[in-house]
């Protein structure tokens, strides 16, 4: 009797032992980007948009205000760069400090938010705008009710973990692209976060090659090839594995369009470059979407 009492209740401690086990799993679901972002596909935007818009007159880089105006008049992803300030809160700037951007002064890690607010948005000729540095939760809420996708560009001196944790708390994933600048960088967003799509860095075969060679499977990479043009023979060894190829014509490239005919954006799209990050996101959009 004493012998089979003490049977049931070893069944019963490793039956509650199995219950908290399946409590502690939750399944991750992917992203839904992992799925719209492959060369096979083209029903994705094409036109990625540097620093969230650059160039404008009255519309600031790294500003809502700025996504939304330009989102009024073509379909793109934004992509955006993630500082902290002094309390812990992340914001949307491309800079260590303040003071090309705003009407303010000072490095933004010794800066308060609250502090932040007091100055106002310059755009890219010194005008000031009405427009205050945005709350990184504050664009990921507009963005996610708006189904507008974001390229997250991590500052050094914030954390992978911090801008995911925020994502997460958003429910933002749908709308989100990690960007990582090597390959140590992509092997930790994509333990941090296997459910999400991470731009890697593959500007040449033997980057390629390392990135093949780790853990992070094809499906969750987007392939960033630089700021120069590559050998077609790497964009296509690209696309066989359904990755799409990414050029960031941002500077010299954009410069040569708008120089020798925004016809080149095709004919870089021709060499097998998917998605365009460009300072140029009007003309570079109007001339491969026609």
């Amino acid at each position: 009797m004493k012998q089979s009492l003490l049977f049931i209740l070893l069944i019963l401690f490793l039956g509650c032992k199995d219950s908290k086990i399946s409590t502690d799993t939750v399944a991750t679901t992917d992203s839904k980007l992992i799925e719209v972002f492959k060369a096979s596909n083209s029903n994705y935007p094409n036109i990625s948009v540097h620093r969230g818009g650059k160039g404008l007159v009255h519309y600031p880089e790294n500003c809502l205000e700025t996504i939304k105006y330009v989102n009024d008049s073509i379909a793109a992803i934004y992509e955006i760069d993630i500082a902290q300030t002094k309390d812990g809160q992340l914001v949307l700037l491309h800079d260590n400090s303040i003071d090309r951007t705003t009407t303010g002064s000072g490095r933004v890690n010794q800066l308060t938010y609250d502090e932040l607010k007091k100055f106002n948005l310059v755009d890219d000729y010194g005008n000031e705008t009405a427009f205050k540095i945005p709350l990184f939760s504050e664009v990921l809420k507009w963005c996610k009710a708006n189904n507008v996708i974001l390229t997250l560009d991590i500052k050094r001196s914030v954390s992978q973990k911090d801008v995911i944790d925020a994502v997460r708390a958003a429910k933002a994933e749908d709308i989100s692209i990690v960007i990582t600048y090597d390959l140590k960088q992509a092997k930790s967003a994509y333990t941090l976060a296997p459910d999400l799509l991470i731009s890697v860095s593959a500007r040449n075969h033997e980057e390629f090659d390392r990135l093949l060679a780790s853990e992070i499977p094809t499906q969750n990479m987007l392939a960033f090839t630089g700021t120069r043009l590559s050998n077609k023979s790497l964009y296509k060894r690209i696309h066989k594995d359904d990755i799409v190829c990414m050029l960031g014509t941002l500077g010299n490239l954009d410069r040569q369009a708008e120089a020798r005919g925004d016809n080149l954006y095709n004919k870089w799209k021709d060499l097998g470059v998917d998605v365009f990050a460009t300072d140029r996101p009007f003309e570079a959009f109007g001339v491969i979407n026609r």
